[in-house]
């Protein structure tokens, strides 16, 4: 309900929410959300900067998957294995907890099989993910500071 506005009229609303509890039995967070827009506006989805939500804590699995164009999911805190599962052009971001006295370039801050079959979008990881990263991606851009065992595989582009 409080991303109505973006599903009613894509062309001048913007929703920013801050702050979003989440923990690991919260999975496929964006599923719902972005079927609701693919089936409202299609492939294009909505305009860039549509949607922007602040999530803390720990995500549980399939978090921002199939996330469509215009929707931003951040998440201070860490993900939990599939995390953007089959991302359709939304853009994920990730870093570990402003209080946390851990380096991110040697954390672990994403799951196993992360991005797992992404065809468009960006997605932003401020710290290492786990094994199996971007497998079968085919068009999403992914930036992170480390992977686990069997990054890459079977990529056509991206």
């Amino acid at each position: 309900s409080r991303c109505s506005s973006v599903l009613t009229d894509s062309s001048t609303s913007q929703v920013r929410l801050k702050g979003v509890p989440i923990n690991n039995v919260d999975r496929s967070v964006g599923g719902i959300l972005s079927f609701e827009v693919s089936k409202k506006f299609g492939a294009k989805g909505l305009p860039e900067g549509s949607l922007h939500i602040n999530f803390i804590g720990s995500s549980g699995q399939s978090f921002g998957n199939f996330l469509a164009p215009g929707i931003t999911f951040e998440l201070e805190g860490d993900a939990n294995d599939y995390i953007g599962k089959g991302l359709s052009g939304g853009t994920i971001v990730v870093y570990k907890p402003k209080e946390a006295s851990y380096n991110s370039e040697g954390a672990i801050i994403a799951g196993n099989a992360a991005l797992y079959g992404a065809t468009d979008g960006k997605a932003f990881f401020g710290g290492i993910t786990a094994e199996r990263f971007a497998v079968r991606n085919s068009g999403a851009t992914a930036v992170c500071e480390g992977v686990g065992d069997h990054g890459c595989e079977y990529m056509t582009r991206g």
